[in-house]
């Protein structure tokens, strides 16, 4: 196959993140993954995405909608209560070295709340309970080692 064109070459399936490409550097043609080359390209670009959460909602940043979300805006909707926001595995390719930002709106009160949770077996900053996030404007910003999830910034309360 290497002497077709482009052109020529059978269409790729699903990508999946995890195929490599060819990437010339210093001169040198070495290989990576299509993940790799995204982390690199997006490092400096937000990409904001907006949850509108509601009492006793589960929802998992593993699934793939939020697979790239670097911002997440929360915004509550409806009574009292609260809801659990699943971070993504800190062990996954794709999350090491990841930072998400989340961001409330002005719809939180103390009796409306979001636990920003690690998955079993990881931790948020070293423990195993979730972050609570209760107050309008709140933001929290989140950093994988590849192991765990520690929190890099957040509003003084």
């Amino acid at each position: 196959m290497a002497n077709l064109k482009i052109s020529e070459l059978p269409q790729a399936s699903t990508l999946q993140g995890t195929e490599l490409v060819a990437v010339v550097q210093g001169g040198a043609t070495k290989k990576s993954t299509l993940n790799e080359v995204r982390t690199y390209s997006t490092r400096n670009y937000i990409t904001p995405t907006s949850i509108t959460v509601a009492k006793d909602e589960i929802v998992n940043l593993n699934d793939a909608t939020y697979q790239f979300a670097d911002m997440i805006r929360l915004s509550w909707n409806g009574s009292n209560g609260t809801m659990t926001l699943n971070l993504p595995d800190a062990t996954d390719s794709i999350n090491v070295n990841r930072v998400i930002r989340f961001i409330s709106n002005g719809g939180f009160a103390t009796s409306t709340r979001v636990n920003l949770t690690p998955i079993l077996g990881q931790t948020l900053d070293g423990d195993t309970d979730a972050y609570v996030i209760n107050k309008e404007f709140e933001g929290i910003q989140v950093w994988s080692d590849g192991v765990e999830w520690f929190i890099i910034q957040k509003k003084a309360s």
